[in-house]
């Protein structure tokens, strides 16, 4: 006999809902997920033909892959068994652990986000904020590391819009993988920068047990060919100079390069300076006693009353944007000719005695990004007035000594970039920079440095301080042509 069975309308909602999601994951979802991916690696092709990139199947390996690798990694399960021993945690509950350590960190790159979104959206801000230039040391010397090379790039750190210039300038080469902070670990920026191909850092973090799944993942994306972009001083610079290194990703490279393998590590130091740095008086405020730091709704404000200042400059048509730009490209250096000139081999090293090799590397290369950073016509000017705080200029005795500060420049061999090759244009473009902001204070025909803001005038100063620091060496000549410039 055949019976009717009624059935809650919430039970009967809970089914349909169940039977939908089922549908969906089993049925729907991986044919819209084939159906993307196949539309993402046909634009990776045409990206590759375009612009004869060389893309490691290690940043296109889907991300899940990635994590399976990271968990089961040697060196992280080693981890894990210290972890163990140590904390006396159960095995299941320490790879627990590192699983989610694997989520955080690991990216999950999407062509389309980086060339469309990224490239686009880096286009845009940099064309619109600066007069963005690309000059080289030797374009034949990096056209002409192997491909089979991993590529790290060593910057200065001096704005957050480091990221979006180097990435956007480095596209002639895979695309680079940063380290991000705590900064990008919320939504939606946190999903943004990883499909990016940025990877998540705790940078405060203690735990051994992170540390270590944090470095077995940048050894792996360094012998995958991963290209990475690399930030020795490991923040923003608050006062404009150079920082001292941290070598901790460093370290993380170094530990597993094995001097006769078939892939060797270049590091590429790139320099880059700012007539003007979006968030300096932000960053300056550590440099002020007492200074009142703005947070919260507050630094909103500050945010907005800065674009609404720049928007009626355009209306007004007295807008010249920001200034100018500057990434220098200096000279690769093969850490396989390093190792084997110095007989070391880092894998061999206990950490004690690895520790000062590493060091001593880093610092190395952190005077080969110090030498790379180039000197523009904010940094010039404001080097002459932080010199002589309470003098009166006439606009000819600030050339005159711009030129000599220039020509000792040259004495070190340091990058000058004058823009169209002109002294007296570059002191003009300085010059207006620092009187529209009040930064000197323009009197007829003399110039001043304002007596309240000495700070910020030291803060661009500083970013070229360490240039006149530097012996006398071979460099380029300051009046001949700049060999690969690029305006973008």
């Amino acid at each position: 006999m055949a019976k009717t069975v009624v059935l809650p309308l919430w039970l009967a909602v809970i089914l349909g809902a169940l039977l939908a999601w089922a549908f969906a994951d089993r049925a729907l979802l991986p044919v819209v997920r084939r159906f993307f991916a196949r539309r993402e690696e046909r634009f990776l092709e045409k990206v590759k033909k375009r612009f004869h990139l060389l893309v490691p199947a290690f940043k296109v390996a889907r991300r899940r892959t990635l994590i399976e690798r990271l968990v089961s990694d040697p060196q992280v399960l080693s981890a894990v068994d210290d972890y163990c021993r140590e904390h006396g945690s159960a095995p299941e509950a320490a790879l627990r652990r590192v699983r989610d350590y694997a989520e955080e960190i690991v990216p999950s790159f999407h062509a389309f986000a980086y060339y469309y979104l990224g490239s686009l959206v880096g286009l845009t801000i940099a064309r619109v904020l600066y007069r963005v230039r690309r000059v080289y040391a030797d374009e034949v010397k990096l056209a002409g590391i192997a491909p089979t090379s991993s590529l790290v790039f060593l910057m200065n750190h001096r704005s957050n819009m480091d990221y979006v210039l180097l990435g956007y300038l480095t596209r002639a080469w895979a695309p680079p993988s940063f380290a991000v902070g705590e900064w990008a670990g919320f939504w939606p920026v946190r999903p943004l920068v990883k499909s990016m191909g940025a990877y998540f850092v705790r940078r405060g973090s203690r735990s051994t047990l992170y540390r270590r799944v944090l470095a077995a993942y940048i050894q792996m994306a360094v012998e995958g060919g991963q290209v990475q972009a690399v930030y020795l001083e490991g923040k923003l610079s608050r006062d404009g100079s150079l920082q001292e290194p941290k070598a901790g990703i460093l370290d993380y490279i170094l530990r597993r390069f094995e001097p006769g393998g078939e892939r060797d590590v270049v590091f590429v130091p790139v320099g880059v300076n700012y007539d003007r740095v979006l968030e300096d008086r932000s960053l300056v405020l550590d440099q002020v006693p007492g200074a009142n730091k703005k947070r919260g709704i507050a630094a909103a404000a500050v945010t907005l009353r800065f674009i609404g200042r720049n928007l009626l400059l355009m209306a007004r048509g007295g807008w010249h944007r920001l200034g100018y730009a500057v990434l220098h490209f200096g000279l690769p250096v093969s850490l396989r000719d390093y190792v084997r000139s110095r007989g070391i081999d880092f894998r061999t090293l206990t950490p004690e005695a690895r520790a000062p090799h590493v060091r001593g590397l880093a610092r190395e290369l952190l005077d080969s990004v110090g030498r790379t950073i180039p000197a523009l016509p904010v940094s010039l000017v404001s080097t002459v007035l932080v010199d002589n705080p309470g003098r009166i200029y006439r606009e000819a005795e600030l050339k005159g000594e711009v030129e000599g500060l220039i020509e000792r420049l040259g004495e070190t061999g340091a990058r000058v970039y004058l823009p169209r090759r002109s002294l007296d244009y570059t002191v003009e473009v300085g010059l207006r920079s620092l009187v529209l902001r009040h930064l000197v204070l323009k009197d007829g025909g003399t110039f001043r440095a304002a007596p309240g803001e000495m700070t910020l005038l030291r803060y661009y100063a500083n970013s070229i301080a360490h240039l006149r620091l530097f012996s006398p060496s071979s460099g380029w000549p300051q009046d001949s042509p700049t060999p690969g410039q690029e305006s973008s």
